[in-house]
């Protein structure tokens, strides 16, 4: 992948709303998910993510406070995974092989290093691993979160479908 003269402007709107995008198709995935397999809306989703840094009980005794404080760590999560997407592209020439295999697995990356990693640093509960619950996890994930980042990174980044730089198409 060639080094190209990118505008950091560019860059920055572009990964602003590649974070907003990636973030706002996750939420809404989310939502549906769990309003699919309980069959009634989860009103006190946003408040059960701030319960990961004011304490599950506190958070879902927080009201709207507590809510658009999970609301805003949603989204400082989807842009920090999306931030560090576009910074380390340019850098692991392998990241331009496919960008739909790249997007579903950085999508199972960032899930696993939730997961198993920050999710383990916060009082919230952790629930029975289930493997064919976490397939389908990574796969809805891939879709709507990894494979968009991935998709910008190679449109901003000028990589072609082949995974080659595109050399007519600068920024």
């Amino acid at each position: 992948m060639q080094q190209k003269n990118l505008n950091r402007n560019g860059l920055f709107k572009t990964v602003l709303l590649t974070g907003l995008l990636a973030g706002t198709l996750d939420i809404t995935s989310a939502y549906i998910t769990v309003t699919v397999k309980s069959g009634k809306f989860p009103a006190m989703m946003l408040n059960y993510l701030a319960g990961g840094a004011l304490g599950l009980d506190r958070a879902m005794h927080g009201g709207n406070a507590a809510a658009f404080l999970g609301l805003f760590f949603h989204y400082f999560i989807a842009m920090a995974w999306t931030v560090f997407f576009f910074l380390i592209f340019p850098r692991l020439r392998f990241l331009a092989y496919n960008r739909y295999l790249v997007g579903m697995l950085y999508a199972v990356f960032v899930n696993m290093m939730m997961s198993e990693v920050i999710l383990r640093m916060t009082p919230l509960p952790r629930g029975p691993f289930n493997l064919g619950t976490t397939f389908t996890d990574w796969l809805v994930f891939g879709v709507v979160f990894g494979i968009p980042i991935v998709y910008s990174a190679y449109r901003y980044y000028g990589v072609g479908v082949s995974g080659a730089a595109v050399e007519d198409g600068g920024r």
